[in-house]
């Protein structure tokens, strides 16, 4: 048994999916892995059932009817790793299409683990950090969406927009997940907000983030204004 899994979820993502599962697999560090697929209709799901055989025990499937959100994706995993098995401590949000690198999980781990952290932040934004293949526009938007957040919510976060992450169980469990209200990119705010509010310790980690080569985007406008209109909700929300 690990004490660490790691939550990825997918909606098309078969060009992806096998080689991040045998990439993870082959670290140092023994992680679980759960792939959450909202109903991928290029059978990326078929792809992760004929890897449960070679990773029993290791890999799981949950299966959603459909595109429902990333927040809820990751809610949905994390209530299912917290009911499968007390021994899951250190919980990972990360993407599928190797823009985050799998070997910095076991930096995320040990940020938690012996750095003093509650929860840690893959970060682009920190000493460093970084990003490849982004064209300026994009990292205009990035990087000022960054500090338009510390700006608006006062949380001492350089990269608080970030999805490569990892919690704590204690932190998971003081969350009332139904609470959250954002599904989209602010949802990754609205829970680093949220920890921070209840004292836990937020620590960044210095990651190379690299734009997706293989599948498709899943970034489109009602996105960023969640996360503008979020972020201001979150400024004046009581608690």
């Amino acid at each position: 048994m690990s004490d660490s899994l790691v939550i990825i979820p997918t909606y098309n993502e078969k060009e992806n999916i096998a080689k991040m599962i045998d990439t993870v697999f082959n670290l140092s560090y023994p992680f679980h892995l759960l792939i959450v697929d909202d109903g991928s209709p290029d059978g990326t799901s078929d792809i992760v059932k004929g890897l449960q055989v070679k990773y029993e025990g290791r890999l799981h499937l949950l299966q959603r009817a459909g595109k429902l959100g990333l927040g809820t994706a990751y809610l949905d995993g994390f209530r299912w790793g917290m009911a499968k098995s007390a021994d899951y401590y250190y919980f990972f949000e990360m993407d599928a299409d190797f823009s985050h690198n799998p070997k910095d999980l076991v930096r995320l781990r040990e940020a938690c683990a012996t750095g003093g952290g509650d929860v840690a932040v893959g970060s682009r934004y920190t000493k460093g950090g970084g990003v490849e293949n982004w064209p300026i526009d994009r990292r205009l938007l990035s990087y000022g969406a960054s500090v338009y957040v510390r700006l608006i919510t006062w949380m001492p976060v350089k990269d608080s927009t970030a999805g490569f992450m990892c919690y704590t169980r204690p932190v998971l469990e003081a969350i009332d997940f139904d609470a959250i209200q954002f599904i989209g990119y602010a949802f990754q705010i609205e829970m680093k907000h949220t920890a921070w509010k209840l004292g836990y310790r937020i620590v960044e980690v210095p990651i190379t983030f690299t734009d997706r080569i293989l599948g498709a985007s899943k970034m489109h406008g009602s996105i960023v204004k969640e996360a503008v209109v979020g972020v201001l909700s979150l400024r004046f929300r009581k608690g």
